[in-house]
């Protein structure tokens, strides 16, 4: 936990205040907010649409029965540490001829997303080299190719899901929203 953390808190330092502060303003100017991501990356972006409707609002999972149709000035937020997944890159094309404005959370910016992302993080990880560039997320989790420390991008996750809580801070410092209001957004059905 220790090794994972230091490396962590060097990400944090290399995060681009400017690639920030220009994901949050498409949050802000947006109506609605999709979000999107493959297996773990998935998972944390689940987690960061959550974090947005308790904040109050309108955000969707895409994939999710209940998620109505994208619109030109959504805003589409992808946590994707390869940004070629090809089934989240099929999205994202789609939604970028829809209109919608694409923001990428990603290790990688020279990538199929990145290169039609309207904003860009770069969260920057030890991720596993695949010897054959042409392997994508979806055969690597199949054929369970694990190795190193944080295996099969871990640390982009992690690095992600506590960017993606910090943002969330970020916001309601902006908006002026404190700690109760999201309580009250809050599941009370559980």
């Amino acid at each position: 936990m220790r090794l994972m953390a230091s490396k962590i808190r060097t990400i944090a330092d290399h995060l681009s205040p400017t690639e920030i502060d220009t994901l949050i303003r498409e949050i802000m100017t947006s109506g609605r907010i999709y979000v999107m991501g493959a297996g773990r990356s998935g998972l944390v972006a689940k987690a960061f649409a959550m974090r947005l409707m308790h904040l109050g609002l309108t955000s969707y999972v895409v994939g999710e029965t209940i998620t109505p149709a994208l619109k030109p000035g959504d805003l589409l937020v992808i946590f994707s540490g390869s940004g070629r997944t090809n089934t989240v890159a099929d999205i994202a094309e789609t939604a970028s001829e829809i209109g919608a404005r694409i923001a990428l959370i990603t290790s990688n910016a020279d990538s199929r997303i990145g290169a039609i992302a309207d904003a860009l993080v770069i969260i920057e990880s030890q991720r596993d080299m695949v010897q054959d560039e042409s392997e994508e997320f979806e055969i690597r989790q199949m054929m369970g190719a694990h190795k190193s420390f944080a295996p099969l991008g871990t640390l982009f996750e992690t690095a992600a899901m506590i960017f993606a809580d910090a943002v969330i801070s970020r916001l309601m410092e902006i908006t002026l929203t404190d700690e109760a209001e999201l309580k009250d957004r809050h599941t009370n059905i559980e």
